[in-house]
């Protein structure tokens, strides 16, 4: 039943709703069954009557090299100005491309989507900028114009206030998620992939600050009523609500000051202001999906939420395997969902070794060095096409110090081999063994795509203990942190020449099963594959910005 029962207190709630939402080889989670195109809401929310602030549109091929950006102190920090600003959203948020088949037009986004339906939206909260705004704003981004829509002005010493012991020149980026839009398509799991873009829109800011020689990280001790006002949203019902998820500061590299919170009489005083702008209506009707609102309500992260483990990095070998020294920003923007892959190509020991070392949290490492807390998310990898690696099941344990827990976890037969040549700082061992293609393929819903490539993995999170050290309101940064780890990957293989994607769809306990896992204490949450793309000749291609044929607006029918 996917039916919480009324009175369940928060923490049964998420529970319910993980396993109500959970696939099955018997069964589906709870989705629409079809596609009612008369409803598809439209993928870019704008404020009618906010003042709009236009932004540049900077050249991808400038700035640093792939390689440098990656590491704190890579990257000389540049002003804060409008240019700057403008480049952090377009490496970040933007449109990548439009893409046409037939009539039917629809725009592909820096940061990926499930089902590129695009629920995260983003929003600025910053003191002057020159070029651009002599007062303290609060803006939403919008990508279809890439521009900001002022919503909130407020007075030098209000922005004072609120940024009081943040690293000099920090500036604030807020994210929020519009349930409907995911769940027009996916019904009850929607939530899940909501979550899921919240990681890869943190991450993709993340490697967007760190091209400028910025830095972004979580403000994770504010409460989601708290934030729910600083961002200016409705807390009114709606079929179309959009839920504050989370708030960044953005500060330049070597700065220093407190970054665990901001002075709660600064932010209900800027809460309390009124906002600019009427949203835009998504769709004309809509089908309620209860159990998502109450796994919302569930997971709200409260004022007095208990405080996390700081998370304790280590140092990260030398990443030198994969990448050439070609620009981030060609990578960010050139990035690419999968749809389907070849079953043919490979890739060397040394630039898949890479992609795992980019995948651990190391010190000074962009992305993960964006989330306060100590890793949570592991992965099960099913290798296919690596040259010098046996094709097989492994797992690599993103904080070492888990290791004894997994292997507690899993099947007891498994073999904990160290994968060949390892380098120090990779904990990948290899549990079995033989060719897992067709495995990897039918867990993934029977979806080719999980078999055809180099690899495919699933993202095991630290379920039981997560939630009952932290609490319901820790669930959602699991997929954040799945999520971002996801974003890794995504840029990682293509600066390895191969392309990659998100699987949302997975047969949950039956992954489980194959990996001994008795309990919830892991829990698979995300599914990816990395391999050599097909591309689909039928579609064509054009640039995001800039070309006449195209309508901001136009999206498929």
């Amino acid at each position: 039943m996917s039916e919480i029962q009324p009175g369940a207190d928060a923490g049964d709630t998420v529970y319910r709703y993980h396993d109500a939402t959970k696939h099955r080889f018997h069964g589906f989670a709870r989705g629409p069954g079809r596609l009612d195109w008369a409803t598809q809401p439209d993928p870019f929310r704008r404020y009618a009557g906010a003042a709009v602030l236009p932004l540049s549109h900077p050249p991808p091929d400038t700035g640093p090299d792939y390689e440098s950006a990656f590491l704190e102190g890579g990257v000389t920090p540049v002003a804060l100005d409008r240019d700057s600003l403008a480049q952090l959203l377009y490496d970040s948020l933007a449109l990548s491309a439009w893409k046409q088949a037939g009539t039917s037009r629809w725009a592909l986004r820096v940061n990926p989507s499930s089902g590129n339906l695009h629920p995260t939206e983003g929003y600025l909260l910053c003191g002057p900028v020159e070029g651009l705004t002599d007062t303290p704003l609060l803006a939403h981004y919008a990508p279809a114009a890439h521009a900001l829509e002022v919503r909130r002005r407020f007075t030098p010493a209000q922005w004072q206030a609120l940024v009081q012991g943040l690293p000099a020149g920090a500036l604030l980026v807020g994210f929020s998620s519009i349930p409907w839009r995911e769940a027009w398509k996916y019904g009850e799991r929607a939530f899940r992939y909501c979550q899921h873009d919240i990681g890869h829109a943190i991450a993709a800011l993340g490697i967007a600050a760190a091209g400028l020689g910025w830095k972004a990280v979580l403000l994770d001790a504010l409460s989601d009523d708290a934030l729910t006002a600083l961002l200016g949203l409705s807390v009114a019902p709606d079929p179309e609500v959009e839920i504050a998820e989370c708030l960044l500061a953005v500060f330049p590299q070597g700065a220093t000051g407190d970054v665990t919170g901001l002075s709660a009489p600064a932010v209900a005083a800027i809460g309390a202001l009124a906002c600019d702008g009427v949203p835009n209506r998504l769709s004309p009707t809509h089908r309620a999906w209860p159990i998502i609102d109450e796994v919302a309500a569930a997971t709200r992260r409260p004022a007095d939420a208990p405080a996390r483990d700081a998370a304790t990095p280590v140092p990260n070998p030398s990443l030198t395997a994969g990448a050439g020294a070609f620009p981030l920003r060609r990578i960010i923007h050139q990035r690419r969902s999968a749809v389907a892959l070849d079953g043919r190509t490979g890739i060397t020991r040394a630039a898949f070794y890479q992609m795992l070392l980019k995948a651990m949290p190391g010190r000074g490492q962009f992305p993960f060095n964006a989330l306060p807390w100590a890793p949570c998310i592991h992965l099960a990898l099913f290798v296919h096409r690596v040259q010098g690696v046996d094709p097989g099941l492994y797992c690599l344990a993103r904080d070492p110090d888990r290791l004894t827990a997994l292997r507690a976890a899993f099947d007891a037969e498994f073999d904990w081999a160290l994968a060949p040549a390892a380098p120090p700082g990779l904990p990948l061992y290899r549990l079995r063994a033989g060719d897992c293609r067709a495995l990897a393929a039918r867990l993934s819903c029977f979806q080719d795509i999980a078999g055809d490539g180099v690899f495919s993995l699933g993202m095991l999170a630290e379920f039981d203990a997560a939630l009952a050290q932290y609490g319901p309101w820790f669930y959602r940064r699991l997929y954040w942190e799945a999520g971002a780890v996801g974003q890794l990957l995504y840029l990682e293989a293509e600066a390895s020449g191969v392309r990659a994607t998100g699987i949302g769809c997975f047969f949950d306990d039956p992954v489980h099963d194959v990996l001994g896992l008795r309990d919830q204490r892991f829990q698979s949450i995300y599914h990816f594959t990395v391999g050599g793309a097909l591309e689909d000749l039928r579609l064509m291609t054009y640039p995001p910005y800039g070309d006449p044929g195209l309508n901001p607006g136009d999206r498929p029918p």
